[in-house]
């Protein structure tokens, strides 16, 4: 079965964004193994203030936007109406929607955008692994990753990389999700 995995940048303080929604904090002066992630997956979740975002960026189009463009796109949203031709949009409960994609052919799934969605995927056990770059600045204040988890999530550490920048990118995996695969191979 495919894999969600959350993977964003976050301050050492825990901030996925400035106080004014700035990234202008994320290194961007190597790959940081995102090559390396991209042949992982071949589709991405994200939320609306996200693709929202991303369409701006691209003038309306998700068309040709870098390595997103031949990444199968879903945009979870309970307040859009429609999405561009090449994403499809989900809202409602989600559980089984995400269950059924999970289920598909295919390579892992990136859960890029929001911290409300991580949030929503995180209180349904929705997500496998957590890949975070974590940058050496703190933000003090702005958007953090984690809030209003419903309850404690136990984590397994499965990768550390360490770049001459001083960004850490750790990578883990839920234990609920372990177990999970542990049953499906035991069956």
């Amino acid at each position: 079965m495919r894999k969600v995995i959350l993977g964003l940048a976050v301050s050492l303080d825990g901030f996925i964004e400035g106080p004014n929604g700035e990234y202008d904090w994320c290194f961007t002066d190597q790959d940081y193994g995102m090559r390396d992630f991209f042949k992982r997956i071949d589709t991405i979740f994200i939320g609306r203030k996200t693709y929202e975002m991303t369409m701006k960026a691209d003038n309306g189009s998700t068309e040709n936007n870098g390595p997103f463009s031949k990444i199968k796109q879903y945009v979870f949203s309970n307040t859009l109406k429609r999405v561009d031709k090449k994403s499809v949009l989900i809202n409602g409960k989600i559980e089984a929607k995400v269950s059924k994609i999970k289920k598909e052919k295919g390579k892992d799934i990136w859960l890029f955008g929001g911290a409300g969605l991580t949030t929503s995927f995180i209180n349904k056990n929705l997500i496998d692994e957590i890949m975070l770059a974590v940058h050496p600045i703190l933000l003090g204040t702005g958007k953090p990753l984690f809030k209003d988890i419903e309850k404690r999530v136990e984590l397994t550490l499965i990768d550390t990389k360490r770049f001459t920048t001083g960004l850490v990118q750790l990578t883990y995996e839920l234990k609920s999700g372990e177990k999970t695969r542990k049953k499906a191979k035991n069956s």
